[in-house]
């Protein structure tokens, strides 16, 4: 017969089995972007000093990001706080309802480091508008390879990233939308494949 003592015993030893057990079980791992997709701003009008706004050819580019993004909606959207980069993810702004978040341009180094810690605590499929020189530094501090900046003639490169898991790198896919970019200066050839 088991008195009450030896229940309370084998109470005690079954939460102590459970919370070991706990203590081995995988960790819960936290929310994270299942995909990134990474574009530089439209093209810019000349007009308009140092926030111009898109151009017609700008406008066409934002729409051809839409398409591009047709077969996926992103959960966030990510501008800089420069006009142009909100008005090139206006369209799938208003396609998918989400309100982009504005990180302030403020100096390189720390625009870059908040998109990514925005881009960190995002989950799902998130979009970043971006600069030429910015776009390249987020893909490297989300854990993809160095980049040389976009050259200043190119608007058409579009970065895919799948964050990595436990410590992998991340990978990365160099695509293009919208009209092919024209043909580029020699001092332009970084993002060409060696």
């Amino acid at each position: 017969m088991h008195t009450r003592a030896t229940w309370s015993a084998v109470a005690v030893g079954l939460v102590g089995v459970l919370c070991a057990t706990m203590s081995l079980a995988p960790r819960v791992l936290r929310a994270q972007p299942s995909m990134v997709v990474l574009v530089r701003h439209g093209e810019k009008a000349t007009e308009g000093g140092n926030d111009p706004s898109l151009s017609d050819a700008g406008r066409v580019r934002a729409q051809a990001l839409a398409d591009a993004l047709a077969m996926t909606t992103p959960t966030t959207i990510i501008v800089s706080s420069l006009k142009r980069t909100a008005e090139t993810a206006a369209v799938v702004s208003a396609k998918t309802g989400v309100v982009p978040t504005v990180i302030a341009i403020g100096s390189g180094a720390s625009h870059v480091a908040d998109v990514a810690a925005a881009v960190r605590k995002a989950s799902g499929v998130v979009l970043v508008v971006g600069h030429s020189n910015t776009v390249p530094a987020i893909v490297t501090a989300l854990g993809g390879p160095k980049l040389p900046d976009i050259c200043d003639s190119s608007y058409a490169t579009m970065f895919v990233l799948t964050p990595g898991v436990g410590g992998t790198a991340a990978q990365v896919v160099l695509g293009h939308y919208g009209v092919a970019d024209g043909p580029m200066p020699a001092a332009c050839t970084g993002m060409v494949a060696k």
